[in-house]
């Protein structure tokens, strides 16, 4: 499994998100078989099918199921490159997936959480700057959270982002999104920041920010805004600018740009 790992990193180029993803997918299955004296490998598709039939019953969703055959079918196929299977054309397809539409705030509640960011001048401005980047651009948490001071062109009003499997693609940040970042980078990140640090969003002792940092300014932020802690994750910010830039005018092929998706499909769920 390490072997795959790597594989996925160096060979496929999969972000680390993805490949912890794959990790608990298969780590799961794997957990699974040992507690129904199953043997794992090789692997057999009434196996998966008892697991997903497990996870079906256990209420969890369709779109993870999703992902957990995606994750053992991909482990197959690397088995079979290095010779350790043999072809299986009888593995499980893919569940269908549960059609949900995004979650969304409305324009005036993003005004709300934007005005929410009250305090220290340090956490104040960096709070703001990150929810206005997230929601203005359409930027993943994962992105907002390596986002370096390189990346950031002021000059041009353009970030250069890399997104899963590392591709890159850059965006605008353009009027206020733009001002704020500049005041955070110019006059609260200064106040915390530690020699050598390049990420543009660190916490109060320097450090990056990590996804769980930003999901709790969302809620914190969201909470003072009066917005139900239920309906936020940072995700949502991402949600709702597709939605509102799609309302505008935007066409869908630049809004996939923008996204940083790689197929069309993914980004016709705003319509």
């Amino acid at each position: 499994m390490d072997n795959f790992f790597e594989y996925l990193l160096l060979e496929r180029g999969c972000s680390h998100n993805t490949v912890e993803s794959y990790s608990r997918d298969i780590q799961g299955f794997v957990s699974f078989c040992a507690e129904n004296q199953m043997v794992p490998l090789p692997l057999r598709p009434d196996s998966i099918e008892k697991y997903l039939s497990f996870l079906d019953r256990a209420c969890i969703a369709r779109s993870t199921q999703h992902r957990v055959v995606a994750s053992l079918r991909s482990f197959n196929r690397y088995l079979i490159l290095e010779g350790m299977a043999q072809e299986d054309h009888s593995m499980p397809s893919l569940p269908s997936r549960d059609k949900k539409l995004p979650q969304i705030l409305t324009e005036g509640e993003i005004e709300r959480i934007f005005h929410a960011c009250a305090g220290p001048p340090f956490f104040s401005l960096r709070d703001r700057s990150i929810l206005e980047l997230s929601y203005g651009c359409g930027l993943r948490a994962s992105e907002i959270c390596d986002l370096k001071l390189r990346d950031l062109n002021f000059s041009s009003a353009s970030i250069c982002i890399r997104g899963k499997g590392n591709k890159e693609r850059v965006v605008p940040f353009l009027g206020e999104v733009r001002e704020k970042v500049r005041e955070y980078v110019g006059k609260a990140r200064p106040l915390k920041a530690r020699p050598g640090t390049d990420h543009v969003f660190i916490t109060r002792s320097g450090q990056k920010l990590r996804r769980e940092d930003f999901w709790k300014i969302v809620q914190k932020r969201g909470k003072q805004a009066g917005i139900a802690v239920t309906r936020l994750h940072p995700h949502v910010l991402r949600h709702s600018f597709a939605t509102h830039v799609l309302r505008r005018g935007m066409d869908l092929r630049t809004l996939q740009e923008m996204l940083g998706h790689s197929s069309i499909a993914t980004t016709e769920k705003y319509l």
